[in-house]
C-alpha cells in the first residue's frame, strides 16, 4: 500500500476520522520500498504510528491521542486487509 488511506472509527470519546499514510523510502539503486510504519492523523494532528513486522503480522502502536489498543488494533487490521488486498487507492471507509 502507497496511497493514503481514510478509516473511520467510533469509540466511548467520538467518531474520529483518521488519515493513514504508509512511509516509504527510496533506496539508492533500487526503486520505492515500503516500510511498515503507518502515520495516523486526525484533523492535521498526529496521534502516532502503527508499525508493523516485515510480515505485516505483529504491530504495535505509538498511541498519542484518544485510540485505545483496540481502536489500534481495528485499524491495523483494516491496514492488513488493504495491503493484502493490493489497495492503492484513497477510498474512506
Amino acid at each position: 500500500m502507497t496511497a493514503t488511506i481514510y478509516y473511520t472509527i467510533v469509540n466511548d470519546a467520538g467518531e474520529h476520522k483518521i488519515t493513514i499514510t504508509p512511509v516509504s523510502q527510496f533506496i539508492p539503486g533500487s526503486n520505492l520500498c515500503a516500510t511498515g510504519i503507518f502515520k495516523l492523523t486526525e484533523n492535521g494532528n498526529s496521534i502516532g504510528d502503527i508499525i508493523f513486522d516485515d510480515n505485516m503480522k505483529q504491530w504495535e502502536y505509538t498511541g498519542l491521542g484518544d485510540l485505545t489498543h483496540q481502536d489500534a488494533a481495528e485499524i491495523a487490521g483494516f491496514i492488513q486487509i488493504k495491503n493484502a488486498s493490493g489497495a492503492n487507492n484513497n477510498k474512506a471507509v
